[in-house]
Protein backbone atom coordinates (compact mmCIF):
# COMPACT_ATOMS: atom_id res chain seq x y z
CA UNK A 1 0.00 0.00 0.00
CA UNK A 2 3.04 2.30 -0.06
CA UNK A 3 2.16 5.38 -2.06
CA UNK A 4 -1.59 5.10 -1.52
CA UNK A 5 -1.46 6.97 1.78
CA UNK A 6 -3.06 10.36 2.24
CA UNK A 7 -1.32 12.58 4.78
CA UNK A 8 -3.25 14.98 6.94
CA UNK A 9 -1.59 18.31 7.62
CA UNK A 10 -0.52 17.10 11.07
CA UNK A 11 0.90 13.88 9.62
CA UNK A 12 2.79 15.87 7.00
CA UNK A 13 4.32 18.05 9.71
CA UNK A 14 5.34 14.92 11.60
CA UNK A 15 6.89 13.42 8.46
CA UNK A 16 8.89 16.60 7.84
CA UNK A 17 10.02 16.74 11.47
CA UNK A 18 11.08 13.08 11.50
CA UNK A 19 13.04 13.52 8.27
CA UNK A 20 14.82 16.58 9.65
CA UNK A 21 15.54 14.75 12.91
CA UNK A 22 17.04 11.89 10.85
CA UNK A 23 19.57 14.29 9.34
CA UNK A 24 18.05 16.03 6.31
CA UNK A 25 18.05 19.81 6.83
CA UNK A 26 14.69 21.53 6.48
CA UNK A 27 16.18 23.93 3.93
CA UNK A 28 17.15 20.95 1.78
CA UNK A 29 13.54 19.76 1.80
CA UNK A 30 12.47 23.28 0.84
CA UNK A 31 15.00 23.41 -2.00
CA UNK A 32 13.64 20.13 -3.38
CA UNK A 33 10.06 21.35 -3.08
CA UNK A 34 10.88 24.59 -4.86
CA UNK A 35 12.66 22.67 -7.61
CA UNK A 36 9.55 20.55 -8.21
CA UNK A 37 7.44 23.70 -8.43
CA UNK A 38 9.87 25.32 -10.86
CA UNK A 39 9.82 22.24 -13.10
CA UNK A 40 6.02 22.37 -13.46
CA UNK A 41 6.09 26.15 -13.85
CA UNK A 42 8.43 25.94 -16.83
CA UNK A 43 6.08 23.45 -18.48
CA UNK A 44 3.06 25.69 -17.93
CA UNK A 45 4.56 29.13 -18.65
CA UNK A 46 6.85 28.44 -21.57
CA UNK A 47 8.87 31.60 -22.08
CA UNK A 48 6.26 33.89 -20.54
CA UNK A 49 6.47 36.09 -17.46
CA UNK A 50 5.74 34.45 -14.11
CA UNK A 51 4.33 36.06 -11.00
CA UNK A 52 5.27 34.24 -7.78
CA UNK A 53 3.02 35.08 -4.84
CA UNK A 54 4.73 34.19 -1.56
CA UNK A 55 3.15 33.94 1.85
CA UNK A 56 4.67 34.45 5.29
CA UNK A 57 5.40 30.76 6.04
CA UNK A 58 7.16 27.76 4.54
CA UNK A 59 4.82 27.77 1.54
CA UNK A 60 6.26 31.17 0.71
CA UNK A 61 9.75 29.75 1.16
CA UNK A 62 8.98 27.15 -1.52
CA UNK A 63 7.93 30.04 -3.75
CA UNK A 64 11.19 31.93 -3.24
CA UNK A 65 13.19 28.83 -4.16
CA UNK A 66 11.11 28.29 -7.30
CA UNK A 67 11.51 31.94 -8.30
CA UNK A 68 15.30 31.77 -7.99
CA UNK A 69 15.51 28.59 -10.06
CA UNK A 70 13.23 30.02 -12.75
CA UNK A 71 15.39 33.15 -13.07
CA UNK A 72 18.49 30.96 -13.30
CA UNK A 73 16.72 29.15 -16.16
CA UNK A 74 16.35 32.47 -18.00
CA UNK A 75 12.69 33.28 -17.31
CA UNK A 76 11.24 36.64 -16.33
CA UNK A 77 9.98 36.40 -12.76
CA UNK A 78 8.32 38.83 -10.38
CA UNK A 79 8.10 37.99 -6.67
CA UNK A 80 5.41 39.49 -4.45
CA UNK A 81 5.31 38.82 -0.70
CA UNK A 82 2.31 38.96 1.57
CA UNK A 83 4.02 40.53 4.58
CA UNK A 84 7.56 41.74 5.16
CA UNK A 85 10.82 39.96 4.41
CA UNK A 86 12.22 40.75 7.86
CA UNK A 87 9.24 38.96 9.43
CA UNK A 88 10.06 35.65 7.75
CA UNK A 89 11.52 32.97 9.99
CA UNK A 90 13.53 29.77 9.77
CA UNK A 91 13.89 28.03 6.42
CA UNK A 92 11.53 30.49 4.73
CA UNK A 93 13.80 33.37 5.73
CA UNK A 94 16.84 31.47 4.44
CA UNK A 95 15.13 30.76 1.11
CA UNK A 96 14.11 34.41 0.77
CA UNK A 97 17.71 35.47 1.44
CA UNK A 98 18.83 33.40 -1.54
CA UNK A 99 16.56 35.45 -3.82
CA UNK A 100 18.48 38.45 -5.10
CA UNK A 101 15.74 40.14 -7.10
CA UNK A 102 13.21 42.74 -5.97
CA UNK A 103 10.27 41.80 -3.76
CA UNK A 104 7.05 43.75 -4.18
CA UNK A 105 4.01 43.89 -1.92
CA UNK A 106 1.56 41.12 -2.73
CA UNK A 107 -1.31 43.39 -1.73
CA UNK A 108 -0.52 45.47 -4.81
CA UNK A 109 0.35 42.61 -7.17
CA UNK A 110 -1.52 42.48 -10.47
CA UNK A 111 -1.81 38.98 -11.93
CA UNK A 112 -3.56 39.98 -15.15
CA UNK A 113 -1.36 39.61 -18.20
CA UNK A 114 1.27 37.21 -16.86
CA UNK A 115 1.80 33.78 -18.38
CA UNK A 116 1.55 32.03 -15.00
CA UNK A 117 0.85 32.75 -11.35
CA UNK A 118 2.58 30.56 -8.78
CA UNK A 119 0.39 30.50 -5.68
CA UNK A 120 2.75 30.01 -2.75
CA UNK A 121 0.69 32.03 -0.29
CA UNK A 122 -0.72 29.47 2.14
CA UNK A 123 -0.38 25.69 2.36
CA UNK A 124 -2.57 22.83 3.50
CA UNK A 125 -2.43 23.75 7.17
CA UNK A 126 -4.33 27.03 6.90
CA UNK A 127 -6.54 27.23 9.99
CA UNK A 128 -8.75 30.24 9.29
CA UNK A 129 -10.58 31.87 6.38
CA UNK A 130 -8.61 34.30 4.27
CA UNK A 131 -9.52 37.93 4.78
CA UNK A 132 -8.19 41.41 4.14
CA UNK A 133 -5.36 41.76 1.62
CA UNK A 134 -5.02 37.97 1.21
CA UNK A 135 -8.69 37.55 0.30
CA UNK A 136 -8.57 40.47 -2.11
CA UNK A 137 -5.45 39.07 -3.77
CA UNK A 138 -7.05 35.65 -4.23
CA UNK A 139 -10.08 37.26 -5.83
CA UNK A 140 -7.82 39.20 -8.24
CA UNK A 141 -5.97 36.01 -9.18
CA UNK A 142 -9.23 34.21 -9.92
CA UNK A 143 -10.54 37.13 -11.96
CA UNK A 144 -7.37 37.43 -14.04
CA UNK A 145 -8.09 34.35 -16.14
CA UNK A 146 -4.45 33.23 -16.23
CA UNK A 147 -3.02 29.78 -15.44
CA UNK A 148 -2.25 29.21 -11.75
CA UNK A 149 0.14 26.66 -10.27
CA UNK A 150 -0.65 26.07 -6.59
CA UNK A 151 2.04 25.00 -4.13
CA UNK A 152 0.81 22.21 -1.83
CA UNK A 153 -2.86 23.28 -2.04
CA UNK A 154 -4.59 26.33 -3.52
CA UNK A 155 -4.49 29.12 -0.95
CA UNK A 156 -7.63 29.19 1.17
CA UNK A 157 -8.29 25.44 0.91
CA UNK A 158 -8.39 23.21 3.97
CA UNK A 159 -5.97 20.38 3.19
CA UNK A 160 -7.70 17.95 5.52
CA UNK A 161 -11.32 18.42 4.45
CA UNK A 162 -11.22 19.94 0.96
CA UNK A 163 -13.48 22.76 2.15
CA UNK A 164 -13.03 26.41 1.30
CA UNK A 165 -11.89 28.73 4.05
CA UNK A 166 -13.29 31.91 2.55
CA UNK A 167 -11.97 32.81 -0.91
CA UNK A 168 -9.88 30.04 -2.51
CA UNK A 169 -7.52 30.17 -5.48
CA UNK A 170 -8.89 28.19 -8.42
CA UNK A 171 -5.69 26.46 -9.57
CA UNK A 172 -4.91 25.09 -13.00
CA UNK A 173 -2.56 22.56 -11.44
CA UNK A 174 -1.16 21.80 -7.99
CA UNK A 175 2.20 20.48 -6.87
CA UNK A 176 2.22 18.79 -3.49
CA UNK A 177 4.89 16.88 -1.63
CA UNK A 178 5.47 13.32 -0.38
CA UNK A 179 1.79 12.25 -0.56
CA UNK A 180 -1.52 13.80 -1.50
CA UNK A 181 -3.69 15.28 1.23
CA UNK A 182 -7.38 14.45 1.76
CA UNK A 183 -8.33 17.90 0.52
CA UNK A 184 -6.87 17.12 -2.90
CA UNK A 185 -9.59 14.48 -3.40
CA UNK A 186 -12.57 15.74 -1.42
CA UNK A 187 -14.85 18.29 -3.05
CA UNK A 188 -14.67 21.17 -3.66
CA UNK A 189 -10.93 20.74 -3.17
CA UNK A 190 -10.56 18.30 -6.05
CA UNK A 191 -12.10 20.78 -8.46
CA UNK A 192 -10.06 23.73 -7.13
CA UNK A 193 -6.71 21.88 -7.28
CA UNK A 194 -6.81 20.73 -10.89
CA UNK A 195 -4.41 17.87 -11.69
CA UNK A 196 -2.10 17.19 -8.74
CA UNK A 197 1.57 16.29 -9.10
CA UNK A 198 3.16 14.59 -6.08
CA UNK A 199 6.84 15.48 -5.78
CA UNK A 200 9.30 13.37 -3.80
CA UNK A 201 11.47 15.64 -1.68
CA UNK A 202 13.39 13.09 0.37
CA UNK A 203 10.94 11.98 3.04
CA UNK A 204 11.54 8.20 3.22
CA UNK A 205 8.66 5.76 2.77
CA UNK A 206 9.72 4.23 6.09
CA UNK A 207 8.88 7.45 7.91
CA UNK A 208 5.46 7.58 6.28
CA UNK A 209 4.93 3.96 7.29
CA UNK A 210 5.88 4.74 10.90
CA UNK A 211 3.25 7.49 10.98
CA UNK A 212 0.75 4.88 9.74
CA UNK A 213 -1.77 7.11 7.96
CA UNK A 214 -5.29 5.70 8.04
CA UNK A 215 -6.60 7.44 4.93
CA UNK A 216 -5.72 6.29 1.42
CA UNK A 217 -6.30 7.07 -2.21
CA UNK A 218 -8.67 4.37 -3.41
CA UNK A 219 -7.29 2.23 -6.20
CA UNK A 220 -5.76 -1.16 -7.03
CA UNK A 221 -2.65 -0.30 -5.03
CA UNK A 222 -4.79 -0.46 -1.91
CA UNK A 223 -6.76 -3.68 -2.53
CA UNK A 224 -5.57 -5.22 -5.80
CA UNK A 225 -3.77 -8.11 -4.11
CA UNK A 226 -7.05 -9.14 -2.42
CA UNK A 227 -9.13 -9.33 -5.60
CA UNK A 228 -10.09 -12.99 -6.13
CA UNK A 229 -8.06 -14.90 -8.70
CA UNK A 230 -9.13 -18.22 -10.12
CA UNK A 231 -7.09 -21.35 -9.49
CA UNK A 232 -6.95 -24.31 -11.85
CA UNK A 233 -9.47 -26.14 -9.72
CA UNK A 234 -11.88 -23.22 -9.14
CA UNK A 235 -15.54 -23.83 -9.85
CA UNK A 236 -18.82 -22.04 -9.22
CA UNK A 237 -19.17 -23.34 -5.67
CA UNK A 238 -15.73 -22.04 -4.70
CA UNK A 239 -16.63 -18.56 -5.98
CA UNK A 240 -19.44 -17.87 -3.53
CA UNK A 241 -23.20 -17.56 -3.74
CA UNK A 242 -24.73 -14.09 -3.51
CA UNK A 243 -28.39 -13.49 -2.69
CA UNK A 244 -30.31 -10.36 -3.71
CA UNK A 245 -33.66 -9.53 -2.13
CA UNK A 246 -36.22 -8.38 -4.69
CA UNK A 247 -38.94 -5.83 -4.15
CA UNK A 248 -42.61 -6.36 -4.98
CA UNK A 249 -44.15 -6.69 -8.42
CA UNK A 250 -43.44 -3.72 -10.68
CA UNK A 251 -40.43 -2.75 -8.53
CA UNK A 252 -38.05 -5.56 -9.37
CA UNK A 253 -35.57 -3.97 -11.76
CA UNK A 254 -33.22 -2.66 -9.08
CA UNK A 255 -32.70 -6.12 -7.61
CA UNK A 256 -31.96 -7.58 -11.02
CA UNK A 257 -29.38 -4.85 -11.66
CA UNK A 258 -27.68 -5.72 -8.38
CA UNK A 259 -27.81 -9.43 -9.17
CA UNK A 260 -26.27 -8.90 -12.60
CA UNK A 261 -23.51 -6.85 -11.01
CA UNK A 262 -22.74 -9.59 -8.49
CA UNK A 263 -22.55 -12.20 -11.22
CA UNK A 264 -20.38 -10.13 -13.56
CA UNK A 265 -17.85 -9.30 -10.87
CA UNK A 266 -17.26 -12.98 -10.30
CA UNK A 267 -19.68 -14.55 -7.83
CA UNK A 268 -20.09 -18.21 -8.80
CA UNK A 269 -23.84 -18.23 -8.23
CA UNK A 270 -26.44 -15.52 -7.69
CA UNK A 271 -30.03 -16.00 -6.58
CA UNK A 272 -32.81 -13.42 -6.49
CA UNK A 273 -35.22 -14.01 -3.62
CA UNK A 274 -38.54 -12.66 -4.86
CA UNK A 275 -42.02 -12.12 -3.45
CA UNK A 276 -44.35 -14.65 -5.07
CA UNK A 277 -46.41 -12.03 -7.01
CA UNK A 278 -43.15 -10.73 -8.55
CA UNK A 279 -41.85 -14.13 -9.65
CA UNK A 280 -43.24 -13.94 -13.22
CA UNK A 281 -41.62 -10.61 -14.10
CA UNK A 282 -38.32 -11.64 -12.51
CA UNK A 283 -38.42 -15.02 -14.28
CA UNK A 284 -39.02 -13.31 -17.62
CA UNK A 285 -35.72 -11.43 -17.31
CA UNK A 286 -33.34 -13.82 -15.55
CA UNK A 287 -31.28 -16.58 -17.11
CA UNK A 288 -27.96 -17.38 -15.42
CA UNK A 289 -29.29 -15.79 -12.23
CA UNK A 290 -31.45 -18.15 -10.19
CA UNK A 291 -34.84 -17.30 -8.70
CA UNK A 292 -36.56 -18.41 -5.54
CA UNK A 293 -39.76 -17.28 -3.77
CA UNK A 294 -39.39 -15.27 -0.56
CA UNK A 295 -42.44 -13.63 0.98
CA UNK A 296 -40.97 -12.26 4.17
CA UNK A 297 -38.52 -12.65 7.01
CA UNK A 298 -39.49 -16.24 7.79
CA UNK A 299 -38.84 -17.33 4.22
CA UNK A 300 -35.49 -15.56 4.24
CA UNK A 301 -34.60 -17.30 7.48
CA UNK A 302 -35.43 -20.64 5.87
CA UNK A 303 -33.33 -19.84 2.80
CA UNK A 304 -30.33 -18.88 4.89
CA UNK A 305 -30.18 -22.29 6.53
CA UNK A 306 -28.11 -23.05 3.43
CA UNK A 307 -24.73 -21.75 4.59
CA UNK A 308 -23.46 -21.66 1.02
CA UNK A 309 -25.48 -18.45 0.59
CA UNK A 310 -22.69 -16.30 1.93
CA UNK A 311 -23.49 -12.73 0.84
CA UNK A 312 -26.79 -10.86 0.95
CA UNK A 313 -27.75 -7.65 -0.85
CA UNK A 314 -30.76 -5.88 0.64
CA UNK A 315 -32.29 -2.57 -0.33
CA UNK A 316 -32.62 -1.87 -4.04
CA UNK A 317 -36.35 -1.52 -4.75
CA UNK A 318 -37.14 -3.51 -1.61
CA UNK A 319 -39.74 -1.14 -0.14
CA UNK A 320 -39.57 0.72 3.17
CA UNK A 321 -40.96 0.08 6.60
CA UNK A 322 -41.25 -2.68 9.17
CA UNK A 323 -41.21 -5.64 6.72
CA UNK A 324 -37.88 -4.48 5.34
CA UNK A 325 -36.49 -3.99 8.84
CA UNK A 326 -37.48 -7.57 9.61
CA UNK A 327 -35.67 -8.81 6.51
CA UNK A 328 -32.56 -6.86 7.49
CA UNK A 329 -32.71 -8.29 11.01
CA UNK A 330 -32.75 -11.86 9.67
CA UNK A 331 -29.99 -11.10 7.16
CA UNK A 332 -27.80 -9.44 9.81
CA UNK A 333 -28.32 -12.20 12.37
CA UNK A 334 -27.16 -14.77 9.79
CA UNK A 335 -23.63 -13.39 10.15
CA UNK A 336 -22.89 -13.43 6.40
CA UNK A 337 -21.61 -10.74 4.10
CA UNK A 338 -24.32 -8.07 3.98
CA UNK A 339 -24.80 -5.03 1.75
CA UNK A 340 -27.42 -2.50 2.83
CA UNK A 341 -28.53 0.15 0.36
CA UNK A 342 -31.46 2.37 -0.58
CA UNK A 343 -34.74 1.18 1.00
CA UNK A 344 -32.95 -0.95 3.58
CA UNK A 345 -31.29 2.21 4.91
CA UNK A 346 -34.33 4.44 4.53
CA UNK A 347 -36.32 1.93 6.59
CA UNK A 348 -34.04 2.76 9.51
CA UNK A 349 -34.36 6.54 9.24
CA UNK A 350 -33.71 7.87 12.73
CA UNK A 351 -33.12 4.29 13.90
CA UNK A 352 -29.38 3.91 13.38
CA UNK A 353 -28.96 2.49 16.89
CA UNK A 354 -31.45 -0.27 16.08
CA UNK A 355 -29.58 -1.12 12.90
CA UNK A 356 -26.27 -1.18 14.77
CA UNK A 357 -27.72 -3.60 17.30
CA UNK A 358 -28.88 -5.93 14.52
CA UNK A 359 -25.45 -5.93 12.90
CA UNK A 360 -23.77 -6.59 16.25
CA UNK A 361 -26.17 -9.42 17.14
CA UNK A 362 -25.13 -11.64 14.26
CA UNK A 363 -21.63 -10.37 13.58
CA UNK A 364 -22.52 -9.64 9.97
CA UNK A 365 -19.72 -8.43 7.72
CA UNK A 366 -21.82 -5.44 6.78
CA UNK A 367 -21.39 -2.67 4.23
CA UNK A 368 -23.81 0.26 4.13
CA UNK A 369 -23.88 2.39 0.97
CA UNK A 370 -25.82 5.63 1.62
CA UNK A 371 -25.86 8.72 -0.52
CA UNK A 372 -25.93 12.02 1.36
CA UNK A 373 -29.71 12.11 1.75
CA UNK A 374 -29.90 8.55 3.08
CA UNK A 375 -26.97 9.28 5.38
CA UNK A 376 -28.69 12.31 6.89
CA UNK A 377 -31.94 10.40 7.42
CA UNK A 378 -30.29 7.31 8.88
CA UNK A 379 -28.18 9.19 11.42
CA UNK A 380 -30.74 11.81 12.36
CA UNK A 381 -30.42 12.44 16.09
CA UNK A 382 -27.17 10.48 16.49
CA UNK A 383 -24.86 12.97 18.17
CA UNK A 384 -21.79 10.82 17.54
CA UNK A 385 -22.29 11.05 13.78
CA UNK A 386 -22.26 14.58 12.35
CA UNK A 387 -24.39 15.10 9.25
CA UNK A 388 -22.40 18.18 8.18
CA UNK A 389 -18.73 19.01 7.84
CA UNK A 390 -15.82 16.83 6.74
CA UNK A 391 -17.05 13.96 4.60
CA UNK A 392 -14.12 11.83 5.72
CA UNK A 393 -14.87 12.44 9.41
CA UNK A 394 -18.59 11.78 8.92
CA UNK A 395 -18.03 8.48 7.14
CA UNK A 396 -15.58 7.32 9.82
CA UNK A 397 -17.98 8.23 12.62
CA UNK A 398 -20.82 6.40 10.87
CA UNK A 399 -18.72 3.28 10.37
CA UNK A 400 -17.71 3.24 14.02
CA UNK A 401 -21.33 3.71 15.13
CA UNK A 402 -22.70 0.90 12.95
CA UNK A 403 -19.65 -1.36 13.28
CA UNK A 404 -19.90 -1.67 9.51
CA UNK A 405 -18.06 -0.39 6.48
CA UNK A 406 -19.75 2.77 5.22
CA UNK A 407 -19.61 3.86 1.59
CA UNK A 408 -20.69 7.51 1.60
CA UNK A 409 -21.42 7.96 -2.07
CA UNK A 410 -20.93 10.96 -4.32
CA UNK A 411 -18.42 12.33 -6.81
CA UNK A 412 -15.85 12.01 -4.00
CA UNK A 413 -17.06 8.73 -2.49
CA UNK A 414 -15.50 7.88 0.88
CA UNK A 415 -15.19 4.28 2.07
CA UNK A 416 -14.66 3.99 5.84
CA UNK A 417 -14.14 1.03 8.16
CA UNK A 418 -14.98 0.84 11.87
CA UNK A 419 -11.28 0.72 12.75
CA UNK A 420 -10.64 4.15 11.21
CA UNK A 421 -9.26 3.05 7.85
CA UNK A 422 -10.66 5.07 4.99
CA UNK A 423 -10.25 5.54 1.26
CA UNK A 424 -11.29 8.45 -0.93
CA UNK A 425 -12.19 7.48 -4.46
CA UNK A 426 -10.38 9.48 -7.18
CA UNK A 427 -11.98 8.20 -10.39
CA UNK A 428 -15.64 9.06 -9.98
CA UNK A 429 -17.39 10.35 -13.08
CA UNK A 430 -20.64 12.19 -13.83
CA UNK A 431 -21.57 9.33 -16.17
CA UNK A 432 -22.60 7.46 -13.02
CA UNK A 433 -25.40 9.95 -12.44
CA UNK A 434 -28.02 7.67 -13.96
CA UNK A 435 -30.87 5.62 -12.50
CA UNK A 436 -29.78 2.26 -11.15
CA UNK A 437 -26.03 2.81 -11.03
CA UNK A 438 -26.06 2.55 -7.24
CA UNK A 439 -27.95 -0.74 -7.45
CA UNK A 440 -25.19 -2.17 -9.63
CA UNK A 441 -22.58 -0.92 -7.17
CA UNK A 442 -24.12 -2.77 -4.23
CA UNK A 443 -24.26 -5.88 -6.44
CA UNK A 444 -20.54 -5.48 -7.16
CA UNK A 445 -19.84 -5.26 -3.43
CA UNK A 446 -22.01 -8.30 -2.73
CA UNK A 447 -20.28 -10.29 -5.46
CA UNK A 448 -16.85 -9.56 -4.01
CA UNK A 449 -18.02 -10.40 -0.49
CA UNK A 450 -19.34 -13.71 -1.80
CA UNK A 451 -15.87 -14.47 -3.14
CA UNK A 452 -14.31 -13.94 0.26
CA UNK A 453 -13.00 -10.39 0.13
CA UNK A 454 -13.05 -8.56 3.46
CA UNK A 455 -15.73 -5.85 3.67
CA UNK A 456 -13.44 -2.79 3.48
CA UNK A 457 -11.43 -4.13 0.57
CA UNK A 458 -14.56 -5.38 -1.21
CA UNK A 459 -16.29 -2.02 -0.87
CA UNK A 460 -13.25 -0.03 -1.94
CA UNK A 461 -12.60 -2.29 -4.92
CA UNK A 462 -16.22 -2.21 -6.03
CA UNK A 463 -16.36 1.60 -5.89
CA UNK A 464 -13.23 2.00 -8.01
CA UNK A 465 -14.18 -0.72 -10.50
CA UNK A 466 -17.71 0.73 -10.78
CA UNK A 467 -16.29 4.12 -11.77
CA UNK A 468 -13.74 2.52 -14.11
CA UNK A 469 -16.57 0.67 -15.86
CA UNK A 470 -18.46 3.94 -16.31
CA UNK A 471 -15.40 5.67 -17.72
CA UNK A 472 -14.79 2.76 -20.06
CA UNK A 473 -18.29 3.16 -21.51
CA UNK A 474 -18.54 6.96 -21.46
CA UNK A 475 -21.41 8.92 -23.04
CA UNK A 476 -24.80 7.30 -23.13
CA UNK A 477 -24.13 5.08 -20.13
CA UNK A 478 -27.12 3.46 -18.46
CA UNK A 479 -27.01 1.19 -15.43
CA UNK A 480 -27.44 -1.96 -17.50
CA UNK A 481 -24.14 -1.17 -19.24
CA UNK A 482 -22.06 -1.25 -16.07
CA UNK A 483 -21.96 -5.02 -15.51
CA UNK A 484 -21.15 -5.55 -19.19
CA UNK A 485 -18.08 -3.31 -18.86
CA UNK A 486 -16.75 -5.29 -15.91
CA UNK A 487 -15.01 -8.13 -17.80
CA UNK A 488 -12.80 -5.65 -19.63
CA UNK A 489 -12.09 -3.55 -16.55
CA UNK A 490 -11.30 -6.59 -14.41
CA UNK A 491 -9.17 -8.07 -17.17
CA UNK A 492 -7.03 -4.95 -17.43
CA UNK A 493 -6.71 -4.59 -13.67
CA UNK A 494 -5.74 -8.23 -13.11
CA UNK A 495 -3.30 -8.17 -16.01
CA UNK A 496 -1.64 -5.07 -14.59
Amino acid sequence: MAGTELLTTDEMRRADAATIHAGTPGLTLMHRAGEAVADRARALAGDGRILVLCGPGNNGGDGFVAARLLVEAGLAVEVALLGACDALQGDAAAAAAEWTGPVTEAAAAEPAGVALVIDALFGAGLSRPLDGDAAALVERVNAAGVPVLAVDVPSGLDGDTGTARGPVVAATETVTFVRRKPGHLLLPGRRLCGPVTVAEIGVPDAIVAEIAPQAHVNGPGLWGAAVPRLAEDSHKYTRGHAVVLSGPAHRTGAARLAARGALRIGAGLVTVLSPTPALPENAAQLTAIMLRPCDGADDLDDALTDERLNAIVAGPGLGTGAPTRDLVRVAAEAGRGLVLDADALTSFSGKADELAEMIAAGGAQAVATPHEGEFARLFRGVTAVPTEGSKLARARAAAAHLDAVVVLKGPDTVIAAPDGRAAINPNGTPWLGTAGSGDVLCGFIGGLLAQGMAPFEAAAAAVWLHAAAARRHGPGLIAEDLPEMMPGVLGEMLAG
